[in-house]
């Protein structure tokens, strides 16, 4: 798996704020839902500088909704969960369970390095 591939954890919170939002995720929303469930202070532009970094890897996709007068006529931006996007959460969830349960993961050998 290519270094591209894999999760950090605010992409990993971005993502899990779009399953939960499904089909209702644009900026302000995925910022409200980060904090609400976090707990820790979001900044917009960190929402979406992680929602362009994803969609360029595939794990999401994007749409312009409707212009709306109360935007000035600007459309916001609706992004979803793709099923690559999917894949890479069930394997960031499934890389934590192996590490915390003290088990290699099964999609990669993990070598000891002498200190």
């Amino acid at each position: 798996m290519a270094k591209g591939d894999y999760l950090g954890e605010f992409e990993q919170l971005v993502l899990w704020a779009l399953v939960r939002l499904r089909e209702n995720g644009y900026g302000m929303t995925i910022r409200r839902e980060l904090e609400e469930r976090t707990g820790r202070r979001v900044s917009i532009g960190a929402v979406y500088a992680t929602l362009d970094r994803l969609e360029a890897k595939g794990f999401v996709r994007s749409w312009p909704g409707e212009a709306t007068p109360e935007r000035g006529g600007r459309a916001r931006r609706y992004f979803a969960l793709t099923a690559a996007g999917a894949e890479a959460l069930n394997g960031a969830r499934a890389t934590l369970t192996a590490l915390w349960r003290g088990q290699v993961p099964a999609r990669g050998v993990l070598k000891a390095v002498a200190l």
